[in-house]
């Protein structure tokens, strides 16, 4: 069975716990070429493939703390290029020799890197800037840099506060640079990551949904085989349906999705989706109403940790409920002399590449930020195999599979909902009472969103009931009631966002219609909180 290794060039890229590691992840794909995120402790002899380069991420260590995160020294005897960027220079240039000492000042913001000259008797050692220029801006954020170079390196670009600002090896492909070349700040970064990955690894640039497509569908007809049967976690959001989609090319009938009606989805939306999915694009769909069931495990529970394992662990049991269900009307239209179909052996799930980084603790040492219901929340003794064909993509790699695969635009472009829905944006309990409060108030925040026209400028949107209690006057009446926050933000892969500035006639209105529609809110409040330092959601 091909693995994505084997139908892609692949660059690792070794986490250090820097907040912009998943950039460098991006810039790669930008280029058309596969790049994967593994914590710094991934040791080499465990990976079970050869990637065509290694990036070093930054990280927030210092290379001479005690429990400083150290990178596994059979990255420079595996004889592939290996770039270190920030932390990462100065992790390489530790382990081969070199010495790294604190900043007499810290160096954060914009500098102009001068491009040394190099000998004319090794031209592959400039590669890295190669048709770049004598100088460029760069963005640093370092409080440590290199004192001295590891011997059988040279300088290949500097700052007049940094005088190994770029270094080279003289023979072998390793590169270190002090700067960040995946932020924006770098005009000329990508161009550097591209020179690195295109010019010096040689990677193919294959790396497209076009590609893709064909190559996933062949790895799941694979993975099922000629009988196995599917069922599906569908939601209604982008991640499932494309998801869903692509499984119904894949197999077929023998691919079935089921949605199950937790208590805490959006207004109507069970409905909705029934009529999108099953309507729309012929996938066959089974709504399942267990939303007695959630909300009485979620009864008293305000940890969102503990919410989303609840949700998580009860979603596998209804699956494998249906499971059996499914299979016993298998049984029987066998008896009947229909065909075979194989057994329900997998379950399929919308898992993306941001949920994967988020929900895994790098032990280099980015911590955990929060558990997502469909990768840390699944039982253990879970009978069902898992099938995630998304799992390594963005969210935008998403929306244009979707888009080849013939799904309207206007389900590409659907914000993003949790697994966990409602239940991770009411803080506090979660009660019926407290569901339609929320349900109504969100219905009504997206209906004059959509109005405004300004839908497809935001990457989300979202109400959330917070659990505090306000003063309010109402007809020359005092109240004390709750207060819904709305929280709209503008992103390409969920790993950063903004908070969307809104035309104030636009919220006025949202604001206006909620206090006066929906009983028991008498205070609208706006977060104007971006990721990081906050996540998307609340919880």
């Amino acid at each position: 069975m091909a693995e994505i290794h084997d139908q892609f060039d692949t660059i690792l890229i070794l986490d250090f716990g820097s907040q912009y590691s998943h950039l460098i992840t991006r810039r790669c794909r930008e280029l058309n070429v596969y790049a994967e995120l593994q914590p710094c402790t991934q040791k080499i002899k465990d990976i079970n493939f050869k990637p065509k380069g290694i990036i070093l991420s930054g990280s927030p260590y210092s290379v001479y703390d005690n429990d400083a995160p150290r990178v596994d020294p059979e990255v420079f005897t595996l004889g592939v290029p290996v770039l270190g960027i920030c932390y990462g220079l100065q992790e390489m240039a530790w382990n081969l020799g070199g010495k790294v000492t604190k900043c007499d000042h810290r160096e954060y913001g914009f500098a102009q890197l001068g491009i040394s000259k190099i000998g004319s008797g090794n031209t592959s050692v400039d590669a890295l800037f190669e048709g770049l220029g004598e100088e460029m801006q760069v963005w640093m954020s370092h409080g440590d840099q290199l004192s001295s170079i590891p011997e059988d390196f040279h300088v290949i670009g500097q700052t007049p506060t940094a005088p190994f600002a770029a270094i080279a090896h003289n023979s072998k492909p390793f590169y270190g640079i002090q700067f960040h070349p995946e932020v924006t700040h770098s005009p000329r970064g990508r161009e550097v990551i591209g020179r690195f990955v295109l010019n010096i690894c040689e990677c193919k640039p294959s790396w497209t949904m076009e590609e893709f497509i064909g190559k996933e569908i062949a790895r799941i007809r694979a993975i099922c085989g000629t009988k196995g049967r599917v069922i599906g976690a569908v939601s209604g959001g982008v991640d499932s349906t494309v998801a869903a989609k692509l499984m119904h090319e894949a197999i077929g009938d023998r691919f079935h999705a089921i949605m199950v009606d937790n208590g805490v989805l959006r207004l109507n939306e069970a409905k909705q989706v029934h009529t999108m999915l099953n309507e729309d694009l012929g996938v066959n769909l089974t709504v399942v109403d267990a939303s007695e069931l959630f909300l009485s495990r979620l009864k008293d529970i305000e940890d969102p940790e503990q919410k989303r394992k609840i949700i998580g662990n009860t979603f596998i049991n209804i699956f494998e409920a249906e499971a059996a269900k499914i299979e016993a009307a298998a049984e029987e239209e066998e008896k009947a002399g229909g065909d075979k179909k194989g057994r329900v052996e997998w379950l399929l799930q919308g898992t993306l590449y941001p949920d994967v980084i988020e929900s895994i603790s790098f032990k280099g040492p980015s911590a955990t930020i929060k558990t997502h219901h469909n990768v840390g929340g699944l039982l253990k003794d879970m009978k069902l195999k898992l099938i995630e064909p998304l799992r390594e993509l963005f969210k935008d790699e998403v929306r244009a599979l979707g888009r080849l695969l013939s799904i309207p635009a206007h389900l590409v472009q659907r914000h993003p909902f949790p697994g966990p829905g409602l239940a991770i944006r009411i803080l506090g309990p979660v009660t019926r009472e407290q569901v339609k409060i929320l349900q109504h108030a969100d219905n009504i925040y997206i209906e004059e969103i959509r109005k405004a026209n300004l839908y497809n400028e935001i990457s989300q949107a979202f109400a959330v009931l917070l659990p505090v209690k306000a003063v309010g006057v109402m007809g020359d009446k005092r109240t004390y009631e709750q207060v819904i926050a709305l929280r709209a933000v503008q992103s390409e892969d969920f790993m950063t966002a903004d908070w969307y500035v809104f035309p104030a006639d636009v919220l006025r209105r949202i604001s206006s219609r909620i206090t006066n529609e929906v009983e028991g809110i008498n205070r609208v409040t706006y977060d104007i909180s971006s990721k990081p330092p906050a996540t998307v959601e609340w919880l």
